[in-house]
């Protein structure tokens, strides 16, 4: 990596033991917290690595000045505090420890639980202010009570242990669980409106990405069931605070529990002064044990990659070898495109996935290749997602992966082909790469298309009539919607067809209603790439 000693920054609080295996590795450490902007601009050139928790803001600012910097490390999961996108365009790792800290996560939600059950905080307050007021505060048992986990990931999955041993029914939607994982952690897999009206109480545990964002808005707080009780210990941008608040005020949910806020520090907040909320601070993480295990993990991450290159737990960075990156690139991007267009379009639980190479793709080191088509699926719903921890993720899952290889021919010189399967029908995309490194979709199920997928598209399946391209076309252009491409396949005359249009800007719900409601129109998705 370099000829010269390592130099780290480490610009929050971390353990000593971390500071320690930094000294023992043989690399330079700085300690220099609470370090304003300007002053962390003005020295971060100075360094190779910077190791963060979540106080320190890596700007694209910050980023612009740390001309030698080679890696961020976050001591735990979320790296909404880094500019991933401004650190990848400087050639910068970003790395964090996803799950050094859930088991304490998972607790901190139950223990929110326990006090919304039986207004701890409350009775506390009244009891040390010199009243008596047992009558007041008649809680409610756990026991036999229905708790709805909205995603059911690490975190997840640990808070669903802990209430079925409070003797609680547990409920989870996650559209990556099987039913054998289900059926495994022994809770019920339903979807989000039986969760939403089953419920007694809601613990979320989603990554707030832009299909979770505002998830909990007034409509679904109305589906409901009265009385709910929600706990949020995972992103502050999931709930529409003041629809929150309003179904409170008119007591049809019971109260909330709330870790985390969309502006933090969170000094001031609507539901302040509010009997029925418990805030805490963002106290999700905030135990001995879990800030040791991240600092650790973190410290251990960036030795490796500053002494030897290794890479581990990066978010903008294939695990892949020197030698074999240039070959590897082109197919590497293929598979993510493949992935993320898989990923969302399909809906459902994910079972199996299948990744196919024929010709020239079939004499690759195809692991990162498959790493990279799990990774651009999973990451329209997960946050954190990478070509390491993909995989993991799988398998968290029970989500079978198998890759094929083929001698046979085909059309093209090289092809990668995705299946995936959920417990309602299979998707089958194919790709390949045209002059050896542009990637171009080729199939959509049994439907020939070529496109090359543009940064804003939109997929729609419709049943092959006339008059369909003209109504979309006047569609979107009444809309303002410039098209940049256009592209069609159809199975057979008058049946199944598929339309894949490239624009030059996001498109709205609004006319993503306009198209649903065309004549013959089945499946309506805006993509991005």
């Amino acid at each position: 990596m370099t000829s010269t000693i390592p130099k780290v920054l480490i610009a929050d609080k971390l353990s000593p033991r971390a500071v320690d295996i930094f000294k023992r590795r043989g690399i330079a450490v700085d300690i220099k917290t609470d370090l304003k902007p300007a002053e962390l601009r003005a020295i971060v050139a100075g360094y190779d690595g910077l190791a963060v928790r979540s106080a320190t803001k890596v700007t694209a600012e910050v980023l612009a000045s740390a001309t030698g910097l080679k890696v961020v490390g976050r001591a735990g999961i979320g790296v909404d505090t880094i500019d991933v996108t401004a650190a990848t365009q400087r050639g910068v790792v970003v790395m964090n420890t996803p799950y050094g800290n859930s088991i304490t996560t998972a607790e901190h939600a139950i223990a929110l639980m326990f006090a919304l059950a039986r207004e701890l905080p409350q009775a506390d307050r009244s009891t040390q202010a010199g009243k008596w007021e047992k009558a007041r505060f008649m809680g409610v048992e756990l026991t036999g009570k229905t708790l709805g986990i909205v995603g059911c990931g690490n975190i997840g999955s640990i808070v669903a242990a802990r209430a079925l041993g409070l003797k609680m029914k547990v409920a989870a939607y996650d559209p990556f669980l099987s039913e054998e994982r289900a059926r495994h952690l022994g809770i019920e897999k339903v979807e989000l409106d039986q969760l939403y009206a089953r419920a007694d109480f809601i613990s979320l545990h989603t990554p707030l990405t832009d299909s979770t964002r505002n998830m909990i808005d007034k409509t679904a707080l109305a589906k409901m069931k009265k009385g709910v009780r929600i706990i949020n210990c995972a992103r502050g941008g999931l709930i529409v605070e003041a629809d929150l608040k309003a179904a409170i005020l008119a007591g049809h949910v019971a109260g909330a529990a709330l870790d985390v806020f969309p502006i933090e520090p969170a000094t001031d907040s609507i539901f302040f002064g509010m009997s029925q909320v418990i805030c805490t601070p963002h106290l999700g993480a905030a135990t001995t044990e879990a800030q040791e295990n991240v600092a650790l993990q973190i410290a251990e991450q960036m030795s490796d990659f500053l002494l030897t290159g290794a890479v581990v737990n990066a978010v903008n960075m294939p695990a892949v070898s020197a030698e074999d990156a240039p070959k590897l690139k082109p197919y590497m991007k293929l598979a993510e495109l493949l992935g993320s267009f898989a990923g969302q379009i399909t809906e459902g639980g994910l079972e199996a996935v299948t990744i196919e190479f024929e010709g020239q793709a079939a004499q690759l080191n195809t692991k990162p290749v498959v790493a990279a088509a799990l990774a651009g699926l999973f990451r329209p719903l997960l946050d954190s997602v990478n070509m390491v921890n993909a995989p993991y993720l799988a398998r968290q899952r029970d989500i079978a992966v198998s890759e094929v290889r083929h001698e046979r021919d085909s059309d093209y010189q090289t092809i990668v082909r995705l299946t995936v399967k959920t417990g309602r029908h299979s998707r089958v995309l194919a790709g390949t790469l045209f002059g050896g490194t542009r990637p171009r979709l080729v199939g959509i199920q049994d439907i020939q298309i070529e496109a090359e997928l543009g940064p804003y598209m939109l997929f729609v399946r419709n049943r092959d009539k006339p008059g369909f391209i003209g109504n979309l076309g006047t569609t979107l252009g009444g809309a303002g919607v410039n098209i940049a491409t256009f592209h069609l396949g159809r199975s057979a005359p008058g049946a199944d067809a598929l339309c894949l249009v490239e624009v030059d800007e996001p498109i709205s719900d609004f006319v993503l209603d306009q198209v649903c409601a065309l004549p013959n129109v089945v499946q309506v998705k805006a993509l991005r790439f």
